[in-house]
């Protein structure tokens, strides 16, 4: 922004020099030449009248003339032609000063008395002109010279309050909500930090709130979860082999949700997920969510089913959250199950090529798909069809979309969702480094 101020406030000041400077300098050059020959004329005037002091009755000059005075009348390098005849008629011819190439002159008609010319070297107008050339150039290069310094100044004291908001903006953007008291006299730039001041303001506060939420939220599911993981521990150590698997499972299951709660409340309250993104196998990953969900998929009649194109030597990898990933595809697996029908297929791989390759994760079964107007708001908040909460959705496109991945509905009949999440190359591992892994 400097340069372009600074770029935009030099051409217009060259532009006006320019257009102010080229006909001064033409105007000057022209007044030089007509100040010599009003010089001339001026001193033709008082030659002349020289002469008609030393005219005869008759209007004749006397001879000698009296050349004293008309000397001092000449020019520097000058010259005086007369011509003028005497009482017997003859023409005397008259010079005084060196003859000069192409000179500037002027003349003037005397009468019965004769004719007079004064001549002045040409090239002494010609320095003259120069010198006046040379003023008239250097006044416009000082003036361009002083446009510069202003405009240096100028662009500094817009570019550098403007560089400040901007940097400003990027720290809010970061999560530094610290107020900013310092301002810069330029009344827009001053309104605009005093809107960020207030608008940070009423951003920490709600953050802290949030926080202060979340952390009571999570240390109530983290009792219940202590007090369920009480209860399955009696259980598994009950006689029957059945239920003694049940409680196992269901430990399972304790262990994944309180794992998964302990990394959403850290990405709740980190501006970066403490470590949080990393090359993650996502068959693997999915694999035991699954192996969770087949129980409930085969007491409701259906099968659930998980397709990979990856293979154990060669995994297809997502620069992903883990828990963020596990409980999106969680969602989609449930919503499959309490809403579609049929098969549920999971299918892992990639899509796209190239500088920006993609992993895609699709969860689709054998339903009646979605309406036409169910599928514009079908990831709305609080927007559900068949009388659910309507969150799932939302807050699984809000986990994906964290890890700037992005979910959508690809079919609307068959029902299938598609998650598509950046994949684990070199450059995505040397752009996570950047970012502090201790929260705020």
């Amino acid at each position: 922004m400097r340069r372009r101020i600074l770029l935009s406030t030099i051409a217009v000041v060259a532009i006006t020099g320019l257009l102010l400077g080229i006909p001064l300098t033409f105007y000057a050059w022209r007044w030089v030449d007509d100040a010599a020959r009003t010089d001339l004329q001026h001193r033709l005037q008082r030659i002349g009248t020289e002469l008609v002091a030393q005219e005869n009755p008759n209007g004749r000059l006397t001879t000698p003339l009296k050349v004293d005075s008309l000397r001092l009348l000449i020019p520097e390098d000058g010259r005086l032609v007369l011509e003028y005849p005497d009482e017997s008629g003859v023409v005397h011819h008259v010079e005084f000063g060196e003859r000069t190439n192409n000179p500037v002159a002027e003349s003037m008609n005397l009468g019965t008395a004769g004719q007079v010319r004064l001549e002045q070297s040409r090239d002494h107008v010609r320095d003259q002109q120069w010198q006046m050339l040379t003023i008239v150039s250097t006044m416009v290069a000082l003036s361009i010279a002083a446009g510069v310094v202003v405009a240096a100044m100028t662009a500094s004291r817009l570019a550098d309050p403007v560089l400040d908001v901007a940097e400003r903006a990027e720290r809010i953007a970061r999560g530094d909500f610290r107020p900013e008291p310092r301002r810069h006299g330029i009344e827009e730039l001053d309104r605009v930090s005093d809107v960020l001041d207030a608008a940070t303001s009423e951003i920490a506060e709600r953050l802290q709130r949030e926080r202060q939420i979340v952390g009571e939220v999570s240390h109530q599911l983290r009792s219940r979860l202590t007090a369920i993981r009480i209860r399955l521990d009696e259980l598994s150590m009950h006689d029957d082999p059945e239920v003694v698997a049940e409680a196992n499972a269901a430990l399972d299951q304790v262990d994944r949700l309180t794992s998964a709660l302990t990394d959403m409340v850290a990405a709740a309250r980190a501006a970066q997920p403490p470590g949080a993104r990393a090359a993650v196998d996502v068959s693997a990953e999915l694999r035991p969510l699954v192996d969770d969900f087949r129980l409930a998929f085969t007491r409701a009649g259906r099968r659930l089913v998980l397709i990979s194109e990856g293979t154990l030597a060669d995994p297809i990898l997502a620069w992903v959250t883990r828990a963020r990933l596990r409980e999106a595809v969680s969602v989609l697996i449930d919503n499959a199950l309490h809403h579609g029908g049929g098969t549920t297929v999971v299918t892992v791989g990639t899509a796209g090529a190239g500088a920006a390759p993609t992993v895609r994760v699709t969860v689709s079964d054998e339903g009646p798909g979605v309406s036409d107007a169910d599928a514009q708001r079908i990831f709305t908040r609080g927007y559900s069809a068949h009388g659910s909460s309507g969150v799932g959705l939302a807050l699984a496109r809000t986990f994906i979309e964290g890890d700037g991945g992005r979910l959508q509905l690809q079919s609307r009949r068959p029902p299938t969702f598609a998650v598509f999440i950046p994949a684990a190359t070199p450059e995505t591992r040397e752009s996570s480094a950047e970012f502090s892994s201790e929260p705020r």
